[in-house]
C-alpha cells in the first residue's frame, strides 16, 4: 500500500478554492494520487478528499498541516490531515456468538477474527491471515461483551476481552465502564456487532460519527429488533442491510452503506436470515473500509462518500 497523506476538508463553496489547494500542493512538488470533491448546491457547501504521495513532499504530515493552516483559515474550512499509514484502533462491542459471527469471517471477516457459526467454534488461523493481509487496515484493540461467551475465542488471537455485564435496571455503570475502557485503549472507531443495547446520548456524542452499526434491514424500514421477522410478516420482495453511524435515535444515524437481495413468497424466516447474513457481510465490510480510509463526510443526517 502506498504511503499517502489525506487532506480532507469542507467549507463554503467559492471561486478559486480548488485552484489554491492544488496550487499549494504543487508548490511543494506534491504528487496527488487521488482527488474527489462534491458541491452541495442546496447549502452552497463544498467537500473534498485529496490523497498526496507522502514521499513526494519534503516534510511530514504535521508540517503539511502547519503549512496548510493559512489556506484553511482563508476559506473557513473544517479540515484535517491524516497519515494514511497510521492504523485506526477499533473496538468491537458484542453480545455473544450468534450475533458475533455476523460481523466477521466466511460468515463475517474483519481484522483478526473469524467465527464459524456452523461449527460453533473459533478458527483463528484464517482470521489472523486476513488481519495480516491488511484487507481492513486497522488494529483491533479490544472486544467488549456483555456475556463471557467469546472470551476464550477472542483471547486465543491475542486480543483483550472485557466482560461488562449490563443491568437492565441500571445501565449507567456498564456504559461508564465501557467508555473508560475505550478511552484507555485510545480507540478511534467502535463497531457494534449486533450489540443489542442502545448507547446513551453522552456516549454517542463523545464518539460522534465514530460508532458504526450493522442493522439487518434496509433502513428506514423495519427499525429495531427482529427485522427479518418484520419483513416476513410484511411479505417484502426485497431484504437488505444497512451500515450506519450510531446516534441517540435508534437506527436513525447517517447511512454509510446499503445493499439488497430479492426474495419471494417461498422463502421462510430462516431463508431470509440466511440470505440477509450474506448481504450484511458485504455491507459492513465496505462501510467500515470506507470509514477506515477517511472516505466518509457527514452532512447533517446524510453522508458523502468519496
Amino acid at each position: 500500500m502506498k504511503h499517502t497523506y489525506r487532506l480532507i476538508f469542507n467549507c463554503p463553496d467559492q471561486s478559486g478554492l480548488i485552484s489554491e489547494v492544488t496550487g499549494f500542493i504543487a508548490s511543494h512538488a506534491g504528487w496527488i494520487t487521488e482527488s474527489a470533491q462534491h458541491s452541495e448546491q442546496a447549502n452552497n457547501w463544498f467537500y473534498s478528499r485529496i490523497e498526496i504521495l507522502a514521499d513526494s513532499l519534503p516534510f511530514d504530515a504535521d508540517e503539511l498541516a502547519r503549512r496548510f493552516q493559512p489556506i484553511a483559515q482563508k476559506f473557513d474550512m473544517q479540515w484535517s490531515v491524516v497519515d494514511g499509514q497510521v492504523r485506526k484502533k477499533v473496538a468491537l462491542f458484542v453480545v455473544g456468538l450468534a450475533p458475533f459471527y455476523n460481523l466477521i469471517g466466511d460468515y463475517y471477516e474483519m481484522g483478526s477474527i473469524l467465527v464459524s457459526r456452523a461449527a460453533q467454534q473459533w478458527q483463528p488461523s484464517f482470521a489472523v491471515e486476513r488481519w495480516r493481509s491488511d484487507d481492513l487496515f486497522c488494529d483491533i484493540s479490544c472486544v467488549i461483551g456483555n456475556h463471557e461467551t467469546l472470551r476464550r475465542q477472542v483471547e486465543c488471537c491475542d486480543i483483550p476481552f472485557h466482560h461488562v455485564p449490563v443491568d437492565r435496571q441500571d445501565k449507567a455503570p456498564a456504559f461508564g465502564r465501557m467508555l473508560e475502557l475505550v478511552q484507555n485503549y485510545r480507540i478511534d472507531t467502535i463497531v457494534l456487532a449486533r450489540y443489542m443495547q442502545i448507547l446513551p446520548e453522552d456516549f454517542c456524542q463523545h464518539y460522534r460519527n465514530q460508532v458504526i452499526n450493522i442493522h439487518h434491514s434496509f433502513l428506514p424500514s423495519f427499525i429495531g429488533a427482529k427485522p427479518y421477522h418484520q419483513a416476513f410478516e410484511r411479505g417484502v420482495k426485497l431484504i437488505g442491510a444497512t451500515c450506519h453511524y450510531v446516534t441517540r435515535d435508534l437506527d436513525e444515524g447517517p447511512i454509510i452503506e446499503q445493499d439488497i437481495q430479492r426474495v419471494d413468497h417461498s422463502d421462510n424466516i430462516e431463508d431470509l436470515v440466511r440470505i440477509g447474513k450474506d448481504v450484511e457481510k458485504q455491507v459492513l465490510a465496505k462501510g467500515l473500509r470506507n470509514h477506515l480510509e477517511d472516505r466518509i463526510m457527514v452532512d447533517g443526517n446524510k453522508t458523502i462518500i468519496f
